[in-house]
């Protein structure tokens, strides 16, 4: 009797520690996020990045107490830049991922809720969409405009709406077989009625949490494209042009103009991942349950 009973305890005990770690890791990722939101709306409008002075006996300062993310290559302060190429890279990352997810969510719910052949129809171009690669295709995007925000942003949503709607599709089919839905049908309810008012609702939570994972591969979209010079204006601070800049500067040995900018893309990922990977586990019951044991 001895022997389950210690089994139980070590099983409680792994529970409790699996628990503390992911209390952890959320709060972590929490005040990550909230300190990059503030970042990102305090420090550039405090500080005017368009009129930083060039001052080229402060180029390639490593840091310091004066520059804590040292100087670019016309001695510039690399601190703010982060800060604001950060700012630039997050708002297209989060406009991208919400128009994603708007056309995501209303082609996949379209698609469950008529059935027959727009069903079939609509996800043969969503398989045939999503078996050419997102940066092919946003490069063919962005080449067709100007380097600028909209462009990137446009490219960024019309690559990345598909998984979205399968995942909504897929929910949208699950909640057609309730009990509820034949009720509503069986009462006369038209199918725009029945999509509006019980199949949306039902899956907003899956598409909020689609979106928010969105947003870092939109992030990384975004500065991949930068990056090429296929993206932003090379004069724009973002994090991408900021990597781009700085490749001559790690060849001669000078590491923090790509480091910083690098680590302000992989931090901020990393913690949204994580909130979004507690939200997961708060709509999914049978993953909450086993986390609970």
């Amino acid at each position: 009797m001895a022997e389950p009973a210690a089994e139980t305890a070590v099983w409680h005990s792994h529970g409790r520690t699996r628990r503390s770690t992911r209390t952890f890791r959320v709060r972590t990722s929490a005040v990550i996020v909230a300190a990059v939101v503030l970042a990102v709306l305090v420090v550039p409008p405090l500080a005017n990045l368009d009129q930083q002075a060039v001052d080229l006996s402060m180029k390639l300062q490593p840091p310091s107490l004066a520059h804590p993310f040292g100087t670019d290559d016309v001695g510039r302060d690399l601190l703010l830049r982060c800060v604001y190429g950060l700012r630039v890279s997050l708002l297209v990352g989060l406009v991208a991922a919400l128009v994603a997810t708007f056309i995501g969510t209303a082609v996949g719910a379209a698609a469950a809720a008529f059935g027959g052949w727009t069903d079939r129809l609509v996800m043969r171009l969503v398989d045939t969409f999503s078996s050419i690669p997102h940066l092919l295709l946003g490069i063919f995007i962005v080449a067709m405009f100007r380097p600028g925000v909209w462009p990137v942003i446009v490219s960024v949503a019309l690559t990345h709406w598909l998984s979205t709607a399968r995942i909504v599709r897929s929910e949208v089919l699950s909640l057609r077989s309730r009990p509820y839905i034949d009720a509503a049908v069986s009462g006369g309810a038209s199918r725009w009625r029945v999509a509006v008012r019980h199949l949306l609702p039902g899956v907003l939570p899956q598409a909020g949490l689609a979106a928010v994972l969105m947003v870092p591969h939109a992030m990384w979209h975004e500065s991949a494209l930068s990056f090429l010079g296929l993206g932003l204006p090379t004069h724009q601070a973002s994090l991408g042009n900021l990597v781009q800049s700085a490749r001559s500067s790690l060849l001669a040995g000078d590491w923090w103009p790509t480091l910083f900018p690098g680590l302000l893309l992989i931090i901020p990922t990393l913690a949204i991942a994580g909130l979004a990977g507690a939200w997961r586990e708060r709509i999914n019951p049978r993953r909450r349950s086993e986390l609970m044991l």
